[in-house]
């Protein structure tokens, strides 16, 4: 595999037309050994004049956020130079020019920013439902299976099994288990297809890992953070929120508060972030478990504008619908506040209108009367109103989201504008694996007590 793509890269630097393997925005482990594979699969099974290459579709940067790509990759002995990223290749150029043409894998609809290559594609291979309004005209082959990777096994295993290797297999195997949540058919992830070929897999080379060494090792890069810049940690599960020009960032941060808190620079990165990114406020949704295997919670609460933070804190603090449970956690900076969440069931998803509600209450608060001069900033008596009316205001309907799913649809990518993924079978995200072992936890400790009754 190493020769073959950095004859790709080589290829690159030739002015001949290319035949683009594209795997999705989010660059999952999933969509980038699909695309590999299927990039080889066909450079193999092709007349020899044809080229093709794989390409990863996100920034070169941006692989460090995804910690089990970076693992699986170094596992089976492929350097990340060889590989080729969107910001090193200009689709749209060769478009242009008439040479390209893009086999699209692990997603079939192209953002609106590419919406000019759709007439370029020429293949989809894909595992979730077809959008038929923004589907290509082009041959289409979508079965609704638990990961990609399943589909090109089956489809080197049907016509072209020779090129299997163990490194291939390898990838293809452990894929599929982390994508199918360990072949548990009881989650509704993994299909009969899914099972097979993870089967096939393991009966060409009966000496690969054990299933669950795999699944928990992928699982556990995924979380990994311990190599991350503050500014990584921070934009690898973030999501945005908008209101009147106002906006606020939140991160889940997988450790625990105390730790990341204590990192070295913090604030300093804190506010450097902000500014990059003009954000008014940044949350940072610390989600661990502890030595009891308990899920825990803690909230930070950065914002250098005195009275929009006091709004949010208070909002979070007195909410009942969901109720938090906060408690103070310390903070030696008076730009932060931070909390421990008693209730471990809101998850990011749930605190997202209470975010909501605590900006119009912000702007309810700003409002100046009919008469009176402008004024910079407003007293702590209206502050106490307008918090208390939107703490108040808080109803079910609002604030509190419908049961969450066993698996959540896969989200838009927050590292990319406009991605289509959101849509199909659901993605197993590092905040739902904690959201269901929360629930599973607290569901034990529920038999346990009445069991001693």
């Amino acid at each position: 595999m190493e020769v073959y793509l950095q004859g790709c890269r080589a290829a690159l630097q030739e002015s001949r037309p290319l035949h683009v393997v594209l795997g999705n925005e989010a660059c999952d482990l999933d969509s980038m050994v699909s695309a590999l594979i299927l990039a080889f699969y066909l450079a193999k099974t092709t007349e020899a004049d044809e080229i093709f290459v794989p390409v990863l579709n996100i920034k070169r940067s941006e692989l460090p956020l995804r910690g089990d790509n970076v693992f699986f990759l170094q596992k089976v002995n492929i350097p990340e130079s060889v590989l080729i990223f969107r910001d090193e290749i200009d689709l749209h150029a060769l478009h242009q020019a008439g040479q390209l043409t893009l086999i699209l894998v692990d997603h079939h609809v192209l953002p609106k920013s590419d919406a000019a290559l759709e007439e370029a594609v020429a293949e989809v291979l894909d595992h979730r439902p077809i959008e038929q309004k923004h589907c290509p005209p082009c041959h289409v082959s979508v079965e609704l299976v638990g990961s990609c990777a399943t589909l090109v096994a089956e489809r080197i295993l049907q016509n072209a099994p020779e090129i299997l290797n163990r490194q291939i297999v390898t990838l293809l195997h452990g894929t599929i288990i982390l994508d199918c949540v360990n072949m548990n058919m009881q989650l509704g992830k993994a299909t009969l297809k899914d099972n097979k070929y993870v089967e096939k897999l393991e009966a060409l080379f009966p000496d690969l890992p054990n299933r669950n060494d795999i699944f928990d090792s992928l699982q556990k890069a995924k979380f990994d953070v311990s190599g991350l810049t503050t500014e990584q940690m921070l934009r690898k599960d973030q999501k945005t929120i908008y209101r009147q020009g106002t906006k606020v960032a939140i991160s889940a941060i997988y450790m625990d508060l105390e730790t990341f808190l204590q990192r070295a620079g913090l604030i300093a990165d804190l506010h450097a972030f902000c500014q990059a990114h003009s954000y008014d406020v940044l949350i940072a949704m610390t989600i661990f478990f502890n030595m009891h295997d308990e899920p825990v919670r803690q909230l930070a609460i950065f914002c250098p504008h005195v009275e929009l933070r006091m709004v949010i804190c208070r909002v979070l603090e007195h909410s009942y619908s969901p109720s938090l449970n906060l408690t103070p956690a310390p903070s030696t900076h008076p730009n932060l506040q931070a909390y421990h969440q008693g209730n471990t069931q809101v998850s990011r998803k749930k605190l997202l209108p209470l975010l909501q509600e605590a900006l119009s209450a912000y702007f309810d608060s700003m409002k100046i009367p009919s008469g009176q001069p402008e004024t910079v900033g407003v007293s702590r008596e209206q502050l106490d109103k307008e918090m208390d009316r939107a703490s108040n205001s808080l109803i079910p309907g609002i604030s509190q989201d419908e049961e969450d799913p066993l698996l959540p649809p896969t989200p838009m990518n927050s590292l990319v504008d406009e991605c289509p993924l959101d849509q199909g079978l659901p993605k197993l995200l590092a905040e739902a694996i904690f959201e269901k072992c929360s629930q599973i936890s607290l569901s034990q400790s529920t038999t346990a007590s009445l069991s001693k009754k």
